[in-house]
């Protein structure tokens, strides 16, 4: 609300001719704007904000890149003003980034059948036998079981970040104690379970690496460096353990809601490999293109409500508050599964 109000005064300031729009606005607020000011602009505030120095061959491409995608988000958001998409997308740090470059860096989760987990140390989620009234809205981060948004960088680990956002919604359903868990201990210690690091990995093998392992480090102990590295475990530094964990049923949206609500919140599975997630900012993700079947990233369900009429999950992310809705996205709930939020969802057992 103060962002749009300071952006209003700014653009009476240049409509009355006080000011030009190119020396007022930070480079941070164009990126919010980008219709308010020339291409050049905002190439540069990009690199600014973002941190981002090319070689020139790679700036010529990544400028190019940069114009398409920018070209995405304007005909988008154009949808959008006239009503005809419940969502807008924005420039982010992935805006010099190709859709398929981005998925094949950013989106780690690998495909299991659930058969192939060892030990089978895994639950199948039953309701409560005695009808239960979930409430109409859930949003966890009020009640204290979620931790700030954090950023997974250039390595494909959204699996651990998926993970430990689970354990630590229910580390603190048991203790009261909201603990930051260490991503970097599954990346480098769960291999041996089928897990490959940056490169992917599945959140019920890790899982069941916490569950053998009789524990998972905190972050302030075992730090996340975004590279693949050898097992540091201490069992001293250990901040949270599980004895298993709950898969639910695959697709059933109803059964997930139900279980966010009475449990917490929920590691899934989707498919994100399209540009509009990509460069999504707000509202409530609808992608036609979406499947239900071909799931790319791990992210952390924390709640869910409705929005004009539209029924929609809350999620968290690990790409930082620079991504979406800062950090978070509301994606399509009660729309056939869309881009498969409910086909692979389990939780730790604590």
């Amino acid at each position: 609300m103060m962002l749009a109000a300071s952006v209003l005064l700014v653009l009476v300031a240049v409509v009355h001719g006080a000011m030009p729009m190119t020396n007022i606005l930070r480079p941070d607020t164009t990126l919010r704007f980008p219709n308010l000011v020339p291409f050049e602009k905002l190439w540069q505030d990009f690199k600014t904000v973002h941190e981002r120095t090319y070689g020139e061959t790679e700036e010529s491409q990544r400028k190019e890149v940069f114009r398409n995608n920018l070209k995405k988000i304007q005909a988008h958001n154009h949808l959008h003003e006239q009503g005809k998409s419940p969502y807008r997308m924005g420039i982010n740090q992935f805006a010099d980034m190709e859709a398929n470059e981005f998925a094949s860096i950013m989106n780690g989760f690998r495909m299991n059948n659930r058969t192939e987990v060892r030990d089978h140390l895994h639950a199948n989620y039953i309701s409560p036998a005695i009808p239960v009234s979930v409430p109409a809205e859930v949003d966890w981060r009020k009640e204290g079981y979620v931790t700030p948004v954090k950023n997974q960088g250039q390595c494909g680990s959204c699996w651990a970040f998926s993970t430990t956002g689970s354990l630590e919604g229910q580390h603190f359903r048991k203790t009261g104690k909201l603990v930051s868990l260490s991503e970097q201990n599954l990346v480098d210690c769960s291999t041996s379970y089928g897990n490959e690091g940056c490169n992917g990995g599945i959140v019920d093998y890790a899982f069941q690496y916490i569950k053998d392992n009789d524990g998972d480090d905190t972050e302030a102990c075992y730090p996340y460096e975004a590279v693949d590295g050898t097992c540091r475990f201490k069992s001293v530094c250990v901040g949270a353990t599980c004895t298993g964990y709950t898969d639910l049923p695959k697709g059933d949206e109803a059964k997930m809601k139900e279980a966010v609500a009475l449990v917490g919140p929920v590691s899934v599975a989707i498919d994100a490999s399209h540009s509009s997630f990509q460069m999504y900012q707000s509202g409530i993700y609808v992608e036609q293109e979406c499947s239900p079947k071909q799931l790319d990233h791990a992210v952390l369900v924390v709640g869910y409500g409705t929005e004009q009429g539209q029924d929609y999950w809350l999620v968290k992310n690990s790409w930082g508050t620079t991504w979406g809705d800062e950090g978070y996205i509301k994606m399509a709930r009660n729309m056939d599964n869309q881009c498969g939020i409910a086909s692979q969802a389990s939780y730790p057992l604590v």
